[in-house]
């Protein structure tokens, strides 16, 4: 086998998904005014979409950081929403990160006063 041969089977191809890689077209952003300039772009319905979408995200990584579980029930509607219409999307989405804060609410670990 030739050197370049060597070389070639080491470097991972590219692929489709690259782009959702960091420095990609739709890779994770640490730039907060680039974030709402993506943001900013997109029409009307998709940037509630995403805004709720990013909300959800924030609640499953916070739960995730706090070892908590999500409720079984919330998984079951997550596990739905890919087969939702984009305007039903937006709505369930909504209705599981009330959910999620109102889960989180109750079983809140701080006896401290709640507003």
């Amino acid at each position: 086998m030739s050197k370049d041969e060597k070389e070639n089977r080491s470097k991972p191809k590219s692929g489709a998904l690259d782009k959702f890689e960091p420095g990609g077209e739709l890779g994770p952003l640490d730039d907060r005014n680039e974030y709402e300039q993506r943001l900013n772009s997109l029409p009307p319905g998709q940037k509630e979409l995403a805004q709720e979408s990013a909300r959800m995200a924030d609640l499953c990584q916070y739960f995730s950081q706090q070892k908590m579980d999500v409720p079984p029930e919330v998984l079951e509607q997550i596990a739905r929403l890919s087969g939702l219409p984009i305007t039903e999307r937006f709505r369930a989405i909504r209705d599981i990160n009330r959910t999620l804060t109102e889960y989180l609410n109750d079983v809140g670990q701080d006896p401290g006063i709640r507003q």
